[in-house]
C-alpha cells in the first residue's frame, strides 16, 4: 500500500524528462521553443472502457507529424506505448485522454538555430475529454461559422497536428460571445474546414459529406467514413461551402473527445428540424460499437505499479 507521502496520480499522470510525476507538478522550461514558438507537434489517443482505441493509427501519425516539423522525439513506438501506458496505469483511468508530444526543446541562449535544439518528448493521460457537455450531447451542438479564415494550408500544414490555435481560439471566442456552443472555421473561398479539435460532416439526401481539404485528417474521421462505408452509405469527400452546410439535412462533427457529435442549429438557424438526425444516432451507435472490437484495442495492464 502506498504511503502518505506517495505521489497522488488520481487526477493524471505525466511523463517529463524521464519521470512519471502527477499532472500538476508537469512542467516545461519556459525558454523551451515549443512553448516561446508553438514549435511542436502531439497527437491524443483515448483510453475507453481501460483500452486504447486505435493506437497504432495514432502513434504512425504522431511518427508523420514528427517527420513533417523535423522533430525526433527520440523514442520507438514501443517506448511511446510503455509511457502512455504508464501514465493511465498510475492514474488509474478506465476512460482516459492521453497525450503523447515532442517539442523542439531549447537552443544555446542567443541561437536562432533550431537545428541547435534537442528535441523533447513528454506524454501525459487525464480523466476523458468531452469537447460536448451532457446537455450539448442531448440537443445537438449550436454552431457558428466564423469569418475567421482558417491559417493556410500553404503556410502551415493542417494535415500534421500543430499548436497554431490562434485562428481557431479568436473563432471560437467569436462564437461563445454570439451564444453558438463552438465554432467552425472557412477557407479563402467560403468552403468549411474545421473546429477546435474536430472535423464536421453533412447530410445531404442521405449522402454522407466531409471536406478533403484545409483540415487535420482525423482519426474519428477516418473511423466515421470507415464506419459509413461498412453500412453501404455513400460517402462524398469534397469542398463542401458555408451555404451548403447551413442546408444539410443533418450535421454533426467528429472528434476523439466524443466520437460523433450531433450539430442541431447553425449561425441561429436550425439544420433540417432541428432534431438528432437518425443516420447520426445510428454513426453514434457504431462508433461506441467499434471500441469493442479487438483489432482496434489496446488493453491495458492495470496491475500496480511497484512503488507508487
Amino acid at each position: 500500500m502506498a504511503g502518505p507521502d506517495a505521489a497522488d496520480f488520481s487526477k493524471g499522470c505525466a511523463f517529463v524528462r524521464g519521470a512519471y510525476v502527477p499532472i500538476a507538478h508537469a512542467s516545461i522550461p519556459i525558454t523551451d521553443l515549443g512553448f516561446l514558438h508553438s514549435d511542436a507537434t502531439y497527437d491524443v489517443v483515448t483510453v475507453w472502457d481501460g483500452a486504447f482505441f486505435r493506437l497504432d493509427t495514432h502513434l504512425a501519425r504522431f511518427k508523420r507529424s514528427c517527420e513533417r516539423w523535423r522533430l525526433n522525439p527520440g523514442v520507438s513506438d514501443a517506448h511511446i506505448t510503455e509511457v502512455l501506458s504508464g501514465c493511465v496505469r498510475r492514474s488509474g483511468l478506465r476512460a482516459s485522454y492521453v497525450e503523447m508530444l515532442c517539442t523542439r526543446g531549447q537552443t544555446p541562449w542567443g541561437s536562432r538555430d533550431p537545428r541547435q535544439a534537442v528535441n523533447q518528448f513528454y506524454a501525459f493521460a487525464v480523466p476523458f475529454v468531452w469537447i460536448a457537455n451532457e446537455e450539448q450531447r442531448a440537443r445537438g451542438l449550436h454552431l457558428r461559422i466564423s469569418d475567421v479564415q482558417r491559417i493556410p494550408a500553404a503556410s502551415v500544414d493542417p494535415t500534421t497536428k500543430n499548436y497554431h490555435w490562434n485562428d481557431l481560439t479568436m473563432g471560437l471566442l467569436q462564437a461563445l460571445d454570439g451564444g453558438a456552443d463552438n465554432v467552425v472555421l472557412v477557407d479563402d473561398r467560403d468552403h468549411v474546414v474545421e473546429g477546435p479539435g474536430f472535423n464536421v460532416f453533412c447530410v445531404r439526401e442521405g449522402q454522407l459529406i466531409t471536406p478533403d481539404h484545409g483540415m487535420l485528417e482525423g482519426i474519428t474521421r477516418q473511423t466515421v467514413i470507415e464506419i459509413a462505408q461498412s453500412l453501404g452509405l455513400t460517402v462524398q469527400i469534397r469542398p463542401v461551402t458555408a451555404a451548403e452546410f447551413r442546408a444539410s439535412d443533418e450535421a454533426f462533427i467528429s472528434s476523439s473527445g466524443g466520437g460523433v457529435l450531433p450539430v442541431t442549429r447553425v449561425d441561429g438557424k436550425d439544420i433540417a428540424d432541428g432534431s438528432i438526425g437518425a443516420l447520426t444516432r445510428q454513426l453514434s451507435q457504431t462508433y461506441w460499437e467499434w471500441h469493442t472490437h479487438s483489432a482496434m484495442r489496446v488493453s491495458i495492464d492495470y496491475e500496480p505499479v511497484k512503488g507508487t
